[in-house]
């Protein structure tokens, strides 16, 4: 197993993590993801752990905490072993106070979290998204005290916008205040937004990346092909519509791009997907998930080997898709491209 620092941060973090959307999965999305209870999850994280990777990553919204509950199990007596990645911001009921990060809720929702994992600290929490009505101030401030108090150790965000991170970050160094050190964020073949903004704002200000998603919402997989009908057991069926939106056309050519890479490189065409991103800027690691063994060692064999120069140009120029405005003369236009970073 390959670590890398988290960002600018001193945390070395494996280049592989583990999702656990799966762990105690209830309801129309999470239950479609998989319903891993606590002892399947231990037979899993005895695998991750033989493996080097000693991040998992969860959120309190996921199956309304059953995930944190059965993350927590499966790691009693061996919390010193495992790095914890969980999230918060997003509505956990119907009242008022149920949703954003005002210090209120900050302080309530880390709390709950450490008893539902079953430990007194959090390796790394993250903003799940950005709260818009309460101060960024009041947000930080917050942050820091429960850094402070030991109940925390690293912080980040998910699903910021660039502005929302810049500004975050500005007032954490007016104040001197923890900063956000990791950006979770979506990046696929298939999804290459997070190159126009928050990749160059990432290697600017040292936010590294925790990819999720990198099989681009389960499009990725191998079982989905030019021409074929949709298999009859993928989740796509039931949980496509809470994922981000993929143009078919550039789908369909990726996907034809990672089986003549795959066929050169005798590797599966999710684990091509996930190398290439683990070679892209910032990132730190990559979130993969697993709903049994198999697929886990699966996801496990997307490391320990490179793809070739021109096997990543064909992937590049297959994925390639225009940007939005303000940046697409920076790609088209040589005046603009002279003012712009190296091309990533």
């Amino acid at each position: 197993m390959e670590y890398r620092n988290l960002g600018a941060s001193g945390l070395k973090v494996p280049v592989l993590s583990f999702g656990t959307g799966t762990f105690g999965g209830t309801g129309p999305l999470f239950g479609a993801w998989g319903t891993t209870d606590a002892n399947e999850a231990r037979r899993l994280i005895d695998i991750c752990l033989d493996a080097g990777l000693n991040l998992f990553d969860t959120a309190d919204v996921y199956s309304d905490g059953a995930s944190e509950t059965v993350l927590g199990e499966a790691i009693r007596g061996r919390r010193d072993a495992v790095l914890i990645s969980t999230k918060t911001a997003l509505p956990m009921g119907e009242g008022p106070s149920d949703a954003g990060t005002s210090r209120a809720r900050l302080i309530r929702t880390v709390d709950a979290a450490l008893k539902r994992l079953g430990t007194d600290y959090i390796d790394l929490l993250q903003l799940h998204a950005f709260d818009a009505a309460t101060p960024v101030e009041e947000v930080l401030s917050t942050l820091d005290d429960l850094v402070r108090a030991g109940k925390l150790r690293y912080l980040g965000v998910s699903n910021f916008s660039g502005w929302q991170v810049m500004k975050s970050l500005a007032a954490a160094e007016r104040h001197g205040w923890q900063r956000y050190v990791a950006h979770q964020v979506y990046y696929s073949l298939v999804g290459r937004d997070y190159e126009w903004e928050l990749m160059p704002l990432g290697l600017d200000q040292g936010v590294g990346a925790l990819v999720w998603s990198p099989l681009g919402w389960g499009r990725l997989t191998g079982r989905i092909r030019r021409g074929v009908p949709l298999p009859e057991g993928s989740r796509l069926h039931d949980t496509a519509s809470f994922g981000p939106p993929v143009d078919q056309k550039q789908l369909y050519r990726v996907v034809d791009t990672l089986e003549d890479v795959a066929e050169e490189t005798g590797k599966t065409v999710p684990q091509i997907a996930i190398n290439w991103l683990t070679r892209r800027p910032t990132v730190s690691s990559v979130i993969v998930g697993a709903r049994n063994e198999e697929q886990l060692r699966q996801n496990l064999g997307a490391i320990g080997w490179s793809l070739s120069d021109e096997q990543i140009a064909k992937l590049d120029a297959a994925s390639l898709t225009d940007a939005a405005y303000p940046y697409f003369p920076y790609r088209r236009q040589e005046a603009f491209a002279r003012l712009s970073p190296p091309a990533v």
